[in-house]
């Protein structure tokens, strides 16, 4: 028997593409365990930055905002949004973290709405935030979710950040800039990437207890497969104890 949950694993796994030296911007929650993760293990210079301002903090313990104090304890800024949406504009930031309530074959994300009239939707979603600037600034989107055929979606019924649009060139056709887009999506059963022609998911690696049925059937549109694909490390002690002890030791993320 495991002994790590599905949000440890998915937070290991998300630290470990973050390498040495890169910079993310990150909200709170999984995404911000992971990035914390990364700078206490293999990427002590990783530079996370927040929404509302802290730039390359030393984060102590788990904060409970993008605005929280920690977020900017023995950070080289405190400034506010538009200084980071800024910086992300100008390309200098190499990764996000995102999500949503809808994820399709391309990786564009609904965060709005479910329904067909935008007015009166069957279920509404907090929207945008930052997310879309986000989404179309950033080199690379990194999406942490749990996986289901209802989350992954054949078509979004509305795109709230912009993956890789309708595939192929459509997204560079839009304007937005020529490489940035979504990386890889880390789930509970599997990693996905994107095949570089279509820009379709496909499958990279899967997790311990998992087959490539599982992941398939979990998702509700046809995925594409690496032609090797591996199966992902468990979480090793000492990412766990780092995790527990110093990240989220109330276990509010891991406790999920």
């Amino acid at each position: 028997m495991a002994d790590y949950n599905v949000m440890e694993l998915m937070i290991c796994t998300a630290a470990r593409e973050l390498e040495d030296g890169a910079s993310i911007v990150v909200g709170t929650g999984a995404p911000n365990a992971a990035a914390m993760l990364a700078q206490k293990t293999g990427s002590p210079n990783l530079v996370i930055l927040f929404e509302a301002g802290g730039a390359a903090p030393l984060i102590p313990e788990m904060p409970i905002s993008v605005g929280d104090s920690r977020t900017t304890w023995k950070a080289i800024m405190a400034s506010g949004m538009c200084e980071i949406m800024e910086t992300c504009c100008r390309g200098l930031v190499d990764y996000t973290f995102l999500g949503g309530a809808q994820i399709d074959m391309y990786g564009n994300l609904n965060s709005t709405r479910i329904g067909p009239d935008h007015q009166k939707p069957k279920v509404r979603f907090p929207g945008s935030g930052g997310a879309n600037d986000l989404a179309s600034f950033c080199w690379r989107m990194l999406v942490m979710t749990p996986q289901d055929p209802k989350r992954f979606a054949e078509k979004c019924q509305f795109i709230t950040s912009p993956g890789w649009l309708q595939g192929g060139d459509s997204r560079a056709k839009s304007g937005l800039p020529l490489g940035a887009g979504p990386y890889k999506i880390i789930t509970n059963m599997a990693v996905m990437d994107f095949e570089p022609t279509s820009k379709r998911m496909r499958i990279m690696s899967i997790n311990p207890g998992y087959s490539e049925k599982d992941v398939q059937d979990n998702c509700g549109f046809e995925l594409l497969k690496a032609k090797k694909i591996v199966e992902n490390k468990p979480p090793t002690k000492k990412e766990l104890d780092i995790l527990r002890e110093q990240i989220d030791p109330y276990r509010y993320v891991i406790g999920r």
